[in-house]
C-alpha cells in the first residue's frame, strides 16, 4: 500500500502562492489516482483536484485557473502549485490515492497526514 506525506503548507497573504508536494512511497504509484482534498474547521472534506494515471486532471470549479495539480513518476511525488490564494482556500489539504480502475477513479484508500494551509486578507 502506498504511503503519503505532504508538506508546502504555510501562511500567506491573499493572492499569494503555494506549491504542496506529497511525497509518496510503495508499489504501483504510477497506477494510482493521486488527489487533493481540503477540510475547513467545521466544514466538510472537499475534493480539490484529481490526476488520473494519464495525466488527465479535474479540479473544484472554485480552484480553476488558479491551482494546478501535477504527478513526478520518476519521483514518486504528487504537487499542487496554488496561485492567487484567497482567505477560502484557508484548509487543512491532504493528498489521497487510490488504485484506478474502469477508467476512472474510485474512492480513496490511502490518505497523508495532511499539511496547514492558512490565507490572511
Amino acid at each position: 500500500q502506498v504511503q503519503l506525506v505532504e508538506s508546502g503548507g504555510g501562511s500567506v497573504q491573499a493572492g499569494g502562492s503555494l506549491r504542496l508536494s506529497c511525497a509518496a512511497s510503495g508499489s504501483t504509484y504510477s497506477r494510482y489516482c493521486l488527489a487533493w482534498f481540503r477540510q475547513a474547521p467545521g466544514k466538510e472534506r472537499e475534493g480539490v483536484a484529481t490526476i488520473w494515471p494519464t495525466g488527465w486532471t479535474v479540479y473544484r470549479d472554485s480552484v480553476k485557473g488558479r491551482f494546478t495539480i501535477s504527478r513526478d513518476n520518476a519521483k514518486n511525488t504528487l504537487y499542487l502549485q496554488m496561485n492567487s490564494l484567497k482567505p477560502e482556500d484557508t484548509a487543512m489539504y491532504y493528498c489521497a490515492a487510490a488504485l484506478a480502475r474502469g477508467g476512472g477513479c474510485p474512492s480513496m484508500a490511502h490518505w497523508g497526514q495532511g499539511t496547514q494551509v492558512t490565507v490572511s486578507s
